[in-house]
C-alpha cells in the first residue's frame, strides 16, 4: 500500500506540502500570518502540541490568534515526514493534497496531518491537525526504546514487582479508579512513561466488569478497532469478543504490561492537600476481613466508564407485584418462562431482551422514542472496513486519520451522513423488518448515525448483534411512542392509557454519566468544581474528559475501547507535562 501511495503522486504533492510546512514553520515563530496559511472557514484541530489543551478552532481571523499564541513553542522546523509503515503523502480527489507532518516543541515530538487545497493562486489548509505525541523528559520505553529486562538495583523481576504493587518503594504519582479497559490502557501509557500508576477496582478480580454481566453480552465494535495500547490481539481473536473472553484479556493485559491494580478496593475518603491528594481506601481480603491504608499522588483518574455507575432508575407510581431491576442488576438468565417488560431500547435494552428471550422469556420492550439501529456487519463492513479490518492501515494511521477531522467540521458531518447512508442501504431488509414490526427507526443527529450520539450523550443507539431478528419475527413485542406511567399489581400503565401485564420489569433507562459516578466517590463539592462531563463544547470538543478539568490533579478518562486508545495517550501526556512541572 506504501508503494501505491508514493507512485499516486501526480501533482508532487510532496513539495507542495513541505513548501506550506515551510510557510507554517515561519507563521508559528512570528506568531502570525494565518491568512496566507488557511483558507477561511479552515480548521485548526490541536491535542496538546500548541495549545496545551484539546482545542478544534475555526476561522482565519482565530487561527491568526492560535498562531499568535503559539510563538516560541516550535523547535526547529514542521517537516513533511512518513509515520511508520506508511506514506508521508496521501492521495487525494479534486486537487487535495494530504500530507503528514513532523515537528519538535518545548515539550517533545509533535506530528501533523493537513490537507491543502489551491486558492487564489497559493496552497492553503482547508484543516490541519497537529498532536504532540512523547514528551522529551519522559519518552515511551516502547519499540527501539524498551527496556532491556536486566536488573539495575540487584533486586530479581519478582522482588521489584512485588515492591512496587505493594508501594514499598513510595507513593504512586497517579492513583486510577476503576481498572476496566480505559483504565489499564491509561496506566500502560503511563507506566511506559516512566510514571507509577495504581489502579483499584471495586471488583475481587481485573475483568470482572465484564465477567459479570449478562451471559449474551459480545463487543458491539469488531475486534481491528478494539485494540489496547502496545498489546494487540492475537491473529485468532473473534471480530465480536465474548464478555468471558473479554475479560480474561483484560487480566491477562494487566499482567504483562506490569500493572499495579488492588482488586476489592474502594475509596472511602480523598482531600486534596497542597499538591497531592490523600485518599483513604478500603480493601476487602478474599477472607472477608477488611482494611485501610492511605495513599498520596499526585493525580487521581476517575475511570469508571463513560456511562458511569449510577444507575438512572424512573420513580414509577404505584406498586408492582413483581421484581423490578436496573439493566445494571440483571446478570443474565432470565426469570424462568416468564413475561418480562424491558424498558429502554439502546444497546443494555435489547441486550437485556435478547438473553430473555434466549433463556426461555417472553419479551416486550417498551420504546419511548426512535433508536438508530446499524448491524454489525454494517459497522465492519461499510463504517470501518476502510481503516480497521485485516487488510486496512496500521491501527496508529487510522486512529489518526479519524481523530484528524474536527466533530463539527462539514466535512466529517458530510462524511458521517453519507457512512450512515451506506449502511442504511446495507441494512435496508434489516430496517424494513423493524418498521414493519412498529419499532421507531432514526438515522441519529442530522443523519449521522452513531457517532454523534455517542460523542453527545452516551447513547440512543443499538448496533445490531442478534437482538433485532427477534423484534422482526415476533418474539419480542414492541410498544413504541410510550413510556412507563405507574404500576397497578402485575400490570405497567402506559402513557397511552394502555396496559401491559407482566411478571418482570428490566429498567434498562441508562446511568448518570461520569459526573454522578465522581459525586458519589468523591463529593458534591469535587463534581460541581469539574463541572461538565462528557458531550460536546462549543468546539466540538468532549467536555472533561482526557483533559485538565477545574479541579487541579484530578481527571477523567473514559471512552469506547478506540477512543480510549487514542485519547488516552494523549491524557497521560498532560498528566506528565504536569508532573514536570511540579517536579522543575
Amino acid at each position: 500500500m506504501t508503494e501505491l501511495l508514493e507512485n499516486s503522486d501526480e501533482l508532487d504533492g510532496e513539495a507542495i506540502a513541505s513548501a506550506w510546512a515551510d510557510r507554517f514553520t515561519e507563521g508559528l515563530r512570528a506568531g502570525q500570518g494565518a491568512p496566507s496559511l488557511f483558507v477561511d472557514d479552515a480548521w485548526w484541530r490541536d491535542l496538546l502540541a500548541f495549545t496545551g489543551d484539546l482545542h478544534s478552532r475555526q476561522g482565519v481571523a482565530v487561527l491568526d490568534q492560535q498562531l499568535a499564541r503559539a510563538r516560541g513553542i516550535l523547535l526547529g522546523s514542521v517537516r513533511v515526514a512518513a509515520p511508520p509503515e506508511f506514506a508521508a503523502v496521501l492521495p487525494g480527489d479534486d486537487g487535495l493534497v494530504t500530507a503528514f507532518l513532523t515537528f519538535d516543541t518545548t515539550d517533545g515530538r509533535g506530528q501533523g496531518l493537513v490537507r491543502l487545497v489551491q486558492s487564489d493562486g497559493l496552497w492553503r489548509a482547508v484543516s490541519l491537525f497537529t498532536t504532540l505525541e512523547e514528551l522529551r523528559e519522559l519518552p515511551f520505553a516502547a519499540g527501539g526504546a524498551r527496556p532491556d529486562g536486566n536488573s539495575v538495583d540487584g533486586r530479581t523481576w519478582h522482588a521489584r514487582r512485588a515492591a512496587e504493587h505493594d508501594l514499598a518503594d513510595g507513593e504512586p504519582d497517579v492513583l486510577i479508579v476503576g481498572a476496566g479497559h480505559s483504565g489499564l490502557g491509561l496506566a500502560a501509557y503511563l507506566r511506559a512513561m516512566g510514571l507509577r500508576p495504581l489502579l483499584i477496582d471495586q471488583n475481587p478480580r481485573v475483568g470482572d466488569n465484564w465477567r459479570r454481566r449478562y451471559e449474551s453480552l459480545v463487543l458491539h465494535d469488531p475486534v481491528h478497532y478494539d485494540e489496547m495500547p502496545f498489546f494487540p490481539y492475537p491473529q485468532t481473536w473473534p471480530v465480536f469478543a465474548p464478555k468471558e473472553k473479554m475479560g480474561d484479556w483484560l487480566e491477562l493485559y494487566a499482567s504483562a504490561m506490569e500493572l499495579d491494580v488492588w482488586c476489592s478496593t474502594t475509596v472511602e475518603d480523598a482531600e486534596r492537600v497542597g499538591d497531592r491528594w490523600r485518599v483513604t481506601l478500603q480493601s476487602v481480603a478474599g477472607d472477608g476481613s477488611e482494611s485501610g491504608r492511605t495513599v498520596a499522588p499526585a493525580h487521581v483518574v476517575l475511570a469508571t466508564g463513560v456511562s458511569g455507575t449510577v444507575p438512572l432508575t424512573p420513580q414509577v407510581p404505584g406498586e408492582f407485584d413483581g421484581p423490578t431491576m436496573h439493566s445494571s442488576g440483571y446478570r443474565g438468565g432470565g426469570f424462568g418462562g416468564k413475561h418480562v417488560v424491558v424498558v429502554g431500547t439502546g444497546n443494555s435494552g435489547h441486550d437485556v431482551a435478547q438473553d430473555l428471550v434466549e433463556h426461555g422469556d417472553r419479551v416486550t420492550m417498551i420504546q419511548r422514542g426512535p433508536t438508530y439501529v446499524v448491524s454489525a456487519s454494517a459497522v465492519g463492513e461499510v463504517m470501518m472496513g476502510a481503516s480497521y479490518s485485516d487488510t486496512s492501515p496500521p491501527t496508529a494511521i487510522s486512529d489518526y486519520l479519524g481523530a484528524s477531522s474536527p466533530h463539527l467540521s462539514a466535512a466529517t458531518t458530510a462524511g458521517l451522513q453519507a457512512a450512515t447512508a451506506a449502511m442504511a442501504q446495507h441494512d435496508a431488509e434489516l430496517h424494513r423488518g423493524l418498521d414493519a414490526a412498529g419499532f421507531a427507526l432514526s438515522r441519529g443527529d442530522d443523519g449521522t448515525g452513531s457517532m454523534r450520539l455517542f460523542l453527545g450523550r452516551g447513547g440512543g443507539y443499538y448496533i445490531d448483534v442478534g437482538c433485532s431478528r427477534y423484534i422482526i419475527d415476533g418474539t419480542i413485542a414492541v410498544r413504541s411512542g410510550v413510556s412507563v406511567e405507574g404500576y397497578e399489581g402485575s400490570d405497567v400503565v402506559l402513557s397511552d392509557g394502555s396496559r401491559v401485564t407482566a411478571d418482570a420489569v428490566v429498567l434498562a433507562t441508562g446511568f448518570g454519566g461520569m459526573e454522578n459516578t465522581a459525586r458519589a466517590i468523591f463529593g458534591d463539592d469535587l463534581a460541581q468544581t469539574c463541572g461538565p462531563v462528557w458531550g460536546l463544547d462549543d468546539e466540538g470538543e468532549v467536555r472533561g474528559v482526557w483533559r485538565r478539568t477545574e479541579q487541579p490533579g484530578f481527571w477523567f478518562a473514559g471512552g469506547n475501547l478506540g477512543f480510549a486508545r487514542m485519547y488516552n495517550r494523549y491524557l497521560a501526556l498532560a498528566i506528565g507535562q504536569d508532573h514536570l512541572a511540579a517536579r522543575n
